[in-house]
């Protein structure tokens, strides 16, 4: 067979066409699963010589093989051909030019179909597990500040108006929340992802008596795939994947859009460090927070390789086809995009400071507490409908005189709407007393924080 030659061209008359090659390589994107590759290869040559199906003298030059190769292409020697199409064809045709006959061997009851399979489930298990170590790292970053802000108080805001007082630790914290459930998603994707395709041949498996379960346990599986059909083809986990970077990605994009908002002149609730900001071409006063606005903006690529992974498999026949060379380019996209901006949320989070003084000038604005006093009115034994009702006459009637808190009103003028208000109103009319008095666990007050912060400084440690 000619060098460069493929086993499968004797087939078909003819070379192929310099179009076609071009057309359905991916040795151009794929080339990054050298590793897993590699180690699928060495596990499968392995279990063929505890099996008889190749020698001993074989695998020894297989092994040596194939470690030469990893290393040729780790320090940029290896010379990539396109005509070999894929990452797996590379490599074999480089063991065949450097080893001969025993190289011929490898392929021996392994189809690319599960080998692509393998390798990706491979590469997809260390992509989960970097990921996860740069979640934890913007979670401790959260965690630090939200600790450095356990007792400073900010607005809370729902439909973007000012509605209750919280500690800017709870606001920090939140995102914390949000940040975990992403971890988790991605430690339930690896579980499901945990299983090994290969030896399930092209479609249908093998006439040969291959150990399924000797190369599994090899690569570090949790089990083998159990039908060789859906084995090649399925992609579920890489649609599923791609489904928990578009939702970390959501969660930095609502994180971004807070905080390009709270660095603005109008909110003054931030300030980001230079070193994430990017000034403008023609006004020079401008400090413009361009590093939020591309994790904002960067979320569409991610969301996008979702649909086109979705799109992929939406009209697929039944086993392999080869639609399914294009998964990994939404899979690598969407795992190099969420990587990037997760890291750079944390170094934004550990470089920006809020305005403390600026936020707490403007905390009587916006009737922060009015709700604390509807509650304090269901503690007179009012129901909280009609207290609701009585507050908002007293907001309204604020709104009216001018006036921008309800502790501007006078006792009689809040007792003339309710017989029940006393003196002791004053007393919660206030956002920092408002969230010293939250009762509630999970609750945006004082103690919550620092008990919050303990726990996520605890949990942090055992990811």
């Amino acid at each position: 067979m000619a060098q460069g030659e493929k086993s499968w061209e004797k087939r078909l008359a003819g070379g192929p066409d310099e179009l076609a090659v071009d057309f359905v390589e991916s040795l151009s994107f794929d080339r990054r699963l050298y590793k897993h590759d590699i180690a699928g290869s060495i596990a499968h040559a392995e279990m063929l010589a505890a099996r008889g199906l190749i020698t001993r003298a074989e695998l020894a030059d297989i092994k040596k093989g194939l470690l030469e190769i990893a290393e040729e292409i780790a320090s940029g020697r290896f010379v990539f051909d396109k005509r070999q199409e894929d990452i797996h064809m590379a490599v074999e045709a480089a063991l065949i030019a450097k080893i001969g006959d025993a190289g011929k061997k490898l392929h021996t009851g392994r189809s690319r179909n599960d080998q692509v399979a393998t390798d990706l489930r491979l590469w997809m298990r260390d992509e989960i597990e970097i990921l996860q170590a740069y979640l934890t790292d913007l979670q401790r970053a959260l965690v630090k500040q939200a600790e450095q802000y356990a007792e400073e108080i900010m607005p809370a805001y729902t439909h973007l108006q000012r509605a209750q007082p919280v500690t800017i630790g709870a606001y920090l914290l939140s995102f914390v929340e949000m940040l975990a459930r992403d971890w988790s998603r991605l430690k339930d994707c690896r579980t499901r992802l945990n299983v090994c395709p290969l030896g399930s041949g092209a479609v249908a498996g093998s006439t040969l008596p291959l150990d399924r379960e000797m190369t599994a346990k090899s690569l570090g599986f949790a089990d083998i795939t159990y039908n060789s059909i859906d084995s090649v083809s399925d992609r579920d986990f890489c649609a599923e994947f791609i489904f928990c970077c578009s939702l970390i990605a959501a969660h930095l994009s609502r994180l971004a859009e807070d905080w390009i908002l709270f660095a603005t002149t109008e909110f003054g609730f931030i300030r980001i460090a230079d070193a994430y900001c990017t000034s403008s071409s023609m006004m020079p006063q401008k400090r413009n927070p361009d590093m939020l606005e591309l994790i904002r903006g960067k979320t569409g690529s991610v969301y996008g390789a979702l649909v086109g992974m979705l799109t992929i498999l939406k009209a697929q026949p039944s086993a392999y086809n080869r639609d399914l060379q294009e998964d990994k380019l939404h899979v690598f996209r969407a795992a190099d995009v969420t990587e990037a901006c997760v890291q750079m949320a944390r170094a934004i989070v550990e470089h920006t400071v809020f305005q403390t003084k600026q936020i707490a000038d403007g905390l009587d604005h916006g009737f922060l507490d009015a709700t604390a006093m509807a509650e304090y009115l269901v503690g007179k034994g009012v129901p909280f409908r009609e207290a609701h009702g009585i507050v908002g006459t007293l907001v309204a009637q604020c709104e009216k005189e001018g006036k921008v808190k309800l502790s501007q009103l006078a006792l009689e003028q809040m007792q003339a709407v309710c017989r029940v208000i006393d003196r002791d109103v004053y007393d919660v009319l206030d956002p920092a007393g408002v969230c010293r008095n939250y009762k509630t666990l999970g609750a945006g007050g004082p103690d919550n924080i620092r008990a919050q912060v303990k726990y996520w400084k605890e949990k942090l440690k055992e990811q």
